[in-house]
């Protein structure tokens, strides 16, 4: 799906590519052949994409977008159609984490990782959409698999993540309907800096009141996924993304590993909640 029928190389815009999944995406899109615009928030931090697309020798259309911006969403759409005359499809990969429980959260942190990991793609989504019907293109976002299952301490983060799961398996018909195609991603643990985004040192003691107990051994089980080696890589997790990018009728929902079949798997079952809440807790025991 890289071409057109005429030969016309498509162009995929995705966001989030200063580094993990979104950079890699990046320069698997470009390799397959897709003109690629990488867009972040900071183009000072393109200095890791910059370098991966060059070892790999391919060109990156990098520009800034804020997903949180409505302003610079639209700017960004309405450029990329200037300047290459088409939209074939959007990955929206930006994202943030946050750890934290409802009782110590403040409930501003709650609505910005709202803002960022669910109105940020819809803000994308709904600017582009126009454009991927006139191509009959491809909507595919980055969730994970806690926008299946709930994750203690993850409350705000996994509450985004179900957010938006919900809205595209709502809308992947009715897009559908018009000729796009829309799909889900879910990864499980990838070795990214995205873990070193929530905010949180992993290594400090951590006073979280009467929830620190629970906490640390949460941070513990955490940091064995992470931290020893046995997270996926980013590469691994965006050939996920490429398989709903090329695939002739990818599926909807995508997870990156066996081990994110299995444990979303899980859920898909449990239609009494009991198998999750016993995993789970587990974890904080």
């Amino acid at each position: 799906m890289s071409t057109t029928a005429s030969g016309t190389p498509r162009t995929v815009l995705i966001t989030g590519t200063s580094s993990g999944i979104g950079l890699a995406a990046a320069v698997a899109a470009a390799r397959a052949g897709w003109r690629t615009v990488a867009t972040l928030r900071d183009t000072e931090r393109a200095g890791a994409l910059r370098r991966a697309a060059a070892e790999a020798g391919v060109e990156l259309d990098i520009r800034q977008l804020d997903v949180t911006d409505e302003a610079s969403v639209t700017a960004a759409v309405n450029g990329v159609l200037a300047d290459h005359g088409r939209l074939d499809a959007v990955v929206n990969n930006a994202g943030a984490g946050h750890l934290g429980t409802l009782e110590n959260d403040a409930m501003d942190d709650i609505r910005k990782v709202m803002e960022v990991n669910f109105f940020g793609v819809l803000t994308v989504s709904k600017a582009a959409l126009p454009h991927l019907r006139a191509t009959g293109g491809r909507l595919i976002t980055v969730t994970s698999v806690g926008g299946v299952v709930g994750q203690p301490f993850n409350e705000a983060y996994c509450a985004a993540k179900f957010a938006v799961e919900g809205y595209m398996e709502s809308l992947a018909p009715v897009a559908r309907s018009l000729g796009v195609g829309v799909s889900v991603v879910e990864p499980g643990a990838v070795a990214t800096e995205f873990v070193n985004n929530i905010g949180v040192d992993l290594a400090s003691d951590i006073d979280a009141g009467p929830y620190t107990a629970a906490l640390h051994s949460y941070i513990d089980r955490t940091a064995e996924q992470f931290l020893d080696g046995s997270a996926q890589t980013p590469a691994g997790a965006a050939e996920a993304v490429m398989e709903a990018l090329d695939s002739d009728r990818p599926a909807f929902r995508l997870q990156t590993t066996d081990w994110a079949r299995g444990f979303v798997g899980t859920k898909l079952r449990d239609t009494d909640g009991s198998a999750v809440q016993n995993l789970t807790g587990s974890w904080i025991a």
